[in-house]
């Protein structure tokens, strides 16, 4: 029988939400947070990231920690539901709950 992918639920695809907002709240691209994590003992290459912000790539929990460090924020925070991006708006227009506020410090 072959195998089939396990598909991204709900959490995971908040979770890739909240990475690409933070990534671009932050002014990162793609590169240079994949770049950090890698610096952090993570290893990880941009593609990897890329897949991952678009939900084509599972984040195990140690990605999960290492992108939240360099992202400044809580693991926990990259659970949450986040606004979702459109090419034509920025990460910085769409604003914050109080939930998220106060797991971002």
């Amino acid at each position: 029988m072959p195998n089939r992918p396990v598909e991204i639920g709900p959490a995971g695809l908040h979770t890739a939400r909240a990475i690409e907002h933070l990534r671009l709240v932050r002014g990162l691209t793609q590169h240079q947070l994949a770049a950090r994590c890698t610096a952090l003992g993570r290893p990880m290459a941009n593609t990897a990231l890329s897949r991952t912000e678009r939900a084509r790539r599972r984040c195990d929990v140690d990605d999960l920690v290492a992108l939240a460090t360099v992202l400044g924020a809580p693991p926990a925070a990259l659970l949450l539901p986040w606004p979702t991006h459109s090419p034509v708006s920025h990460a910085t227009s769409h604003s914050l709950t109080p939930i998220q506020e106060a797991l971002l410090g």
